[in-house]
């Protein structure tokens, strides 16, 4: 499992250095976020969530039906809008309402 990191929209505001678990990331020379190690990344998608901007995309493994699709998400104070992006630039959005997500 691995994370890309568009470095374009990367502000190098550190939120997904702070949350991740592993402590796999970090801020590079230019102040943006990069991957220490891709290969060890856990999957556990917390920078993603912690990305205010959009910048981290998540690829999905191919037992999980990725075969190139990425994951994304973009929040706000209710919502959680995760998008999954094929290799042939098909989307589609699943939208999340925060304040109800865990509600059994």
């Amino acid at each position: 499992m691995s994370i890309s990191i568009d470095r374009n929209r990367c502000t190098g505001c550190g939120a997904c250095n702070r949350v991740c678990p592993g402590n796999l990331l970090a801020l590079d020379a230019e102040g943006r976020a990069k991957s220490r190690s891709p290969r060890d990344c856990w999957g556990c998608t917390a920078c993603l969530k912690a990305c205010r901007f959009g910048a981290i995309a998540y690829f999905l493994g191919a037992d999980m039906g990725g075969r190139g699709t990425t994951l994304s998400v973009a929040s706000t104070e209710t919502e959680h809008a995760w998008t999954f992006t094929r290799a042939d630039g098909g989307t589609r959005t699943i939208v999340i309402d925060r304040r109800t997500a865990n509600n059994y």
